[in-house]
This record gives structure tokens, sequence and C-alpha cells, in this order.
């Protein structure tokens, strides 16, 4: 990773012996039984190119155009440039609704929920396959970075043999606060038994993300945190028990992280209903729940 900036992670800077690359898959360089073991080995798979780059900068360009229409993106869209403000609030009736709409895009669907993907995640799993209807969509702006976290505890109604799929909409370099997964976090026994069947709507005793900061996490584990320089067409596809968060978005052109997560099963499995439908319900309020659905004028947070 060539890259002028400093690495940091929830405002903390990442030490170089802290920090390694991501292994990359050529999804057509290795069989099926390859694919599944890395993902069974390491926790999860970077496959590059394994999607349409053309359909994944439309999906792009989509999106940021109706950030445009509410202030928060500059002309040209596709640039994703941030303008530091927001009229969403004004010209939005529903907040929920408005990014409902959004994450239904008719090219960001055909990139979450096309054949291409489809087709990735059947090999996978080695049988047919289907999608979450419900898409998370987030507009990373500078200074905001995702929580670490194992997915399970905000989809564990279902089946067991869950998969999400991260998507970079766009080229994503490090200095934009990519993905970040902790090394051989899949393999914590002891942390996994804390959070395995906690549910996020249920229990809220605690937080659904680990608390401890990222570098001391890493020290403690003797671990690394793995990212890379991910390029439109690349995706991530993660278990959930794989420990996740991101890096800050530290843009020096105020350049907004765009990516999505959708999740992935065997199509004959139980789902989890929150997720599924014409409006799930999510985490009560539907999309209306993301802090993503918030005008772009709010504080950063670790999300």
């Amino acid at each position: 990773m060539n890259s002028i900036h400093a690495v940091t992670s929830h405002r903390q800077a990442i030490p170089a012996d802290l920090l390694a690359e991501l292994r990359a898959t050529g999804a057509v360089e290795v069989s099926d039984a390859e694919v599944r073991k890395r993902l069974a080995d390491d926790g999860y798979l970077y496959l590059t190119n394994a999607i349409d780059r053309d359909e994944v900068i439309d999906a792009r360009r989509e999106v940021m155009a109706r950030l445009v229409e509410v202030g928060e993106i500059r002309e040209p869209a596709v640039a994703g440039i941030s303008t530091g403000t927001s009229r969403r609030a004004e010209a939005v009736d529903d907040l929920g609704a408005f990014w409902k709409s959004v994450s239904e895009g008719k090219c960001l669907r055909r990139v979450t929920h096309g054949p291409r993907l489809a087709a990735v995640m059947a090999r996978i799993f080695a049988t047919a396959v289907r999608p979450f209807d419900f898409l998370w969509l987030r507009a990373t702006r500078p200074g905001g970075a995702s929580a670490y976290h194992f997915d399970h505890v905000y989809m564990n109604r279902g089946t067991d043999r869950l998969l999400t799929v991260w998507i970079p909409l766009g080229d994503v370099p490090r200095e934009d606060g990519p993905l970040a997964i902790v090394e051989g976090s899949h393999r914590w026994g002891d942390l996994i038994a804390a959070y395995r069947g906690f549910d996020v709507d249920r229990d809220r005793t605690r937080p659904g993300h680990v608390t401890t900061e990222p570098v001391n996490l890493l020290r403690e584990r003797h671990a690394r945190l793995l990212t890379t320089d991910f390029r439109a067409g690349d995706v991530v596809v993660l278990s959930m028990f794989a420990l996740h968060g991101s890096l800050d978005n530290r843009s020096m052109t105020d350049r907004v992280r765009l990516s999505c997560d959708v999740r992935y099963q065997p199509a004959d499995d139980p789902f989890d209903e929150r997720w599924i439908g014409d409006d799930p319900v999510g985490h009560g309020r539907g999309y209306g729940s993301m802090s993503a659905a918030q005008p772009a004028t709010a504080k950063p947070i670790f999300r």
C-alpha cells in the first residue's frame, strides 16, 4: 500500500507493525474448493475484479446524484466531493423514505442483487442463494469511521449460513477510510462466545460493537489490521464472526467514501425477517434507523 497519508482508525495512528494487506483472491484463478477453504482459513475473501467495474461506477454516480440533489455532494456527482453542508432535512419529508429510495436505485441494485454477484455467492455456498432485501448503504464523509464489530449481533435470527458482502462503490484508497479486518479474529473463541446469540434489538445492556480501542485490541491479541487500496469491482466476503470496522476517512480532497453491505445466504435456509420484504423493519424504523439516513451535517460518528 503506497500512500503519503497516515493510517488511522478511531483517530488512533496504526503502527506499521500492526498493519498488513488483505490476501487477494482472483475469483477465476482458484477452484471452488480453494475459495471455500480460504474463507474458512481467513474468515474473509478479498475478491478482486469480482463484479463489473462499469456497473459499480454507474451505481456510484446514481447514489451521488441523489446527494447532489440535497446539497451534500458537489458536481460532478461521480467524484463524490462533500460540500460540508446539507439541505436534506429541508428538502425531504421523511429521511428514512429518502434513504430507502436511494438504496433501491436501479443501478445500485444491479450491482448488489444482480446476476454477477449472485453467481459469486452461489459458488461460495455451492447452492442457490438469496440476498437480504435491505441494503446497508453508507456515504462516510471525512472524519467518519465504522466501529469494530461482528455482524452476527445484527442479523442472527435466521440461518447460521450467512455471509456479508462489502462493496466499495468506486475506488477507495486507504486514506478514504475503507474496510479493515482484524486478522484471525474469526478464531477468537472467547470473544466470539461473548457475542454469540447477542441480539442488539433485544439485548440492550451493552453495545453491539467492541469498545476496546483498535491499537490496544491489536496489541492485546497479537494481531494486525488488514486492509488495502480497493478498486471498483472488488468485493470482500465476510463471515459473521470476522471482526471488522474501518479506517478513518482522512481524504485530503473531502471525498466521501461510498460503500454498501449486502447479505447472502442459501435460498432454502430460514431468514431473519427484519431484513426481508418490500419494507423491511430493520432495527425498528427501517432505513430510518440507519445513521446514513441523517443529513451529512451531523457530527461524524463511529458506526
